[in-house]
């Protein structure tokens, strides 16, 4: 299995001018549909008097979802190339805007699709990436008497996330690398700590950063 794609490594915002036209890229990580629509809201209600807000997203652990839009553009030479932008650095969570104020030149079909691709294609290269990787998440219980040393181990060799203290124990989730569960039990068993004393849930495979 290949691994999955990188991410923005931030949000940046680019501004580049051709022919007096001023083209503002608006780059994000995102991680679903919904908070791509709210960043192409928020630049639209950022930049109300602009002539155009054209838009592309690449989303979903492998980049099965892509959407764009060329909002008044003519047909294929904003979103696509924007589109084409996001696939060609191999990043997804991601979605570009690209703002455009006319400036009185008309720049034909092939000036606005290297504009607007070339606004996205500057704003990943100033983001730049942020490599992930595929791992399983385990949930894992200790009783309140052993969690101080049980948290400690797990420190020191695992990725910790969403870690809780409560009146009948603690719990806490562990990325570990795919088939990893055997090796964490292994880990806490090397640390002195019986499996009496931990519950290991599998809670199935995600994508993480790479540490």
């Amino acid at each position: 299995m290949s691994a999955p794609r990188p991410v923005p490594a931030r949000a940046v915002r680019t501004e580049t001018v051709v022919e007096r036209s001023r083209f503002l890229c608006v780059l994000q990580p995102v991680p679903d549909e919904a908070a791509a629509d709210a960043v192409v809201a928020a630049v639209r209600r950022e930049f109300p008097g602009a002539r155009h807000h054209c838009s592309a997203r690449v989303l979903g652990d492998d980049g099965e979802v892509r959407r764009s839009s060329d909002d008044g553009e003519p047909a294929g030479t904003a979103g696509a190339p924007m589109l084409a932008a996001l696939d060609g650095a191999g990043v997804t969570g991601a979605v570009a805007v690209v703002v455009r104020w006319f400036g009185g030149v008309l720049l034909g079909t092939g000036g606005l699709v290297r504009a607007y691709g070339g606004a996205v294609a500057g704003a990943l290269a100033e983001a730049g990436v942020l490599r992930r990787h595929r791992v399983e998440l385990v949930q894992v219980r200790a009783d309140l008497a052993g969690a101080g040393r049980v948290e400690a181990e797990l420190r020191r060799r695992h990725a910790v996330e969403d870690v809780e203290w409560g009146a009948d124990g603690w719990r806490a989730v562990v990325a570990v690398p795919a088939g990893g569960r055997e090796a964490l039990a292994a880990d806490l068993a090397a640390a002195g700590l019986p499996p009496a004393a931990t519950d290991l849930t599998p809670l199935g495979p995600a994508v993480r950063p790479l540490p």
